[in-house]
């Protein structure tokens, strides 16, 4: 006989606390962390595009992108029978990990609507000032509505393809952190490079803002890693702990990297590589222990740093704000990484007959589906977009800067 669901109250507060958290990642977390990372002439332009993307998450979300995302029995997306949240009410619950006890669903829906909308606000940071925000919005409508929704049905819903198949991605090292890293690289390689790149110099103008920036993502990070848990548990402990020992890991890691390298560790440096650790740890946050959250942290900035430092200029690749250096690669780290650092002998808390090899063919397999459907659904709507809007500001416009442009404003008057 299947147990009575109780609404947990401890839990429903928590969940509730880290629902706030993760929409402190948004704004002004993230608004203030791509910020300082432009130009001066484009610092309103981005955290208007953070803020329109947010809040376009939030309404898609209720609309239809919780039910594509969490209803159904299919394997790859789910349907529209909770349309407009139709039939979640107050008295509608969500199962969590201890039997017998839930949440409210609303409250459910709220938590994994800050998921959504970060998700699609992150992509904006490969292609700001030189993209219109009309196209910003028009584009990512369409990935929630066909990009994100479906990946996060295949990874968390219970009949999704990658759910079943049994790869781990406790906090949305997929969900989030590929798909977004991806959808920024297509949209570079669709919307093209910046006037005046790569011969330019185009440093960040105000560090300052990006250090706020960084910790208010890692207070935030808290709730997303931690609140994944969906209850207040040991398995939240062990997210919190984790979010904790891996960007710090990751930060010193970078800044030592950079130390041995040119004699100077940066606060840039520093705060790109907590972002690359908080990205690593995410898929991992409930199955590692502390000492492979900080090899993980190690690793993550060691793969991040050659691609940004090396590859990328190589590649004469304009991601603006290294949305796939950090996030996508850092992803594609974190979920392969996630198979090693469950494993016991590294403190992990995966089964006593846990297999790695086994472990690490779902989690391949899971961080291919993520980039394929990533990037071949981003080639699409970047090239219907385009299509459809255009997607580049004039030259004029974008020499000028794009708060004047597009929003008729300036973030300092002198």
């Amino acid at each position: 006989m299947e147990q009575a669901l109780t609404v947990d109250t401890g839990s429903t507060a928590w969940m509730l606390t880290s629902t706030l958290l993760v929409m402190l990642m948004i704004v002004p977390g993230l608004a203030l962390f791509y910020g300082g990372l432009v130009r001066s002439k484009n610092v309103l332009s981005v955290m208007s595009q953070v803020l329109g993307v947010g809040c376009l998450g939030i309404l898609v979300w209720v609309g239809w992108g919780y039910s594509l995302s969490f209803s159904g029995a299919n394997a790859i997306v789910g349907d529209l029978a909770k349309f407009g949240l139709k039939g979640v009410g107050g008295d509608s619950l969500w199962a969590v990990g201890t039997a017998g006890s839930a949440i409210p669903e609303l409250v459910f829906v709220c938590f994994q609507m800050t998921f959504a909308a970060i998700t699609a606000a992150l992509v904006i940071g490969a292609t700001v000032e030189r993209v219109k925000f009309s196209a910003i919005l028009f584009f990512s409508l369409l990935f929630l509505t066909f990009i994100y929704a479906p990946i996060a049905h295949m990874v968390w819903a219970a009949d999704g393809y990658i759910f079943k198949l049994g790869a781990l991605d406790f906090a949305g090292g997929t969900v989030v952190h590929i798909n977004a890293g991806i959808a920024g690289l297509v949209g570079v390689l669709i919307a093209g490079r910046r006037i005046g790149f790569p011969k330019e110099a185009m440093p960040p103008h105000n560090l300052a803002l990006v250090l706020i920036g960084t910790g208010l993502l890692w207070v935030g990070w808290f709730g997303f890693n931690a609140g994944s848990a969906l209850e207040a548990g040991g398995l939240a402990g062990i997210a919190m702990l984790n979010t904790f020992v891996c960007p710090a890991a990751a930060a010193l890691a970078w800044m030592g990297i950079e130390r041995v390298r040119s004699g100077k560790p940066s606060l840039l440096g520093g705060a790109s590589g907590a972002v690359a650790g908080l990205v690593a740890i995410t898929p991992a946050a409930g199955v590692s222990g502390p000492l492979g959250a900080i090899l993980l942290g190690a690793a993550v900035s060691l793969g991040c740093y050659s691609f940004i430092a090396k590859l990328k200029h190589r590649l004469n690749l304009d991601d603006s704000l290294d949305v796939f250096g950090i996030h996508g690669l850092g992803g594609i780290i974190g979920s392969i990484g996630t198979a090693v650092v469950a494993l016991p002998a590294l403190g992990g808390h995966g089964a006593d007959d846990y297999a790695l090899g086994g472990q690490l063919t779902k989690q391949v397999i899971a961080v291919a589906v993520a980039i394929a459907w990533s990037g071949i659904g981003s080639a699409v709507f970047w090239t219907l977009t385009k299509l459809l809007f255009g997607l580049r500001v004039s030259d004029d416009d974008e020499r000028e800067g794009l708060d004047v442009a597009d929003h008729g404003e300036r973030a300092y008057n002198a």
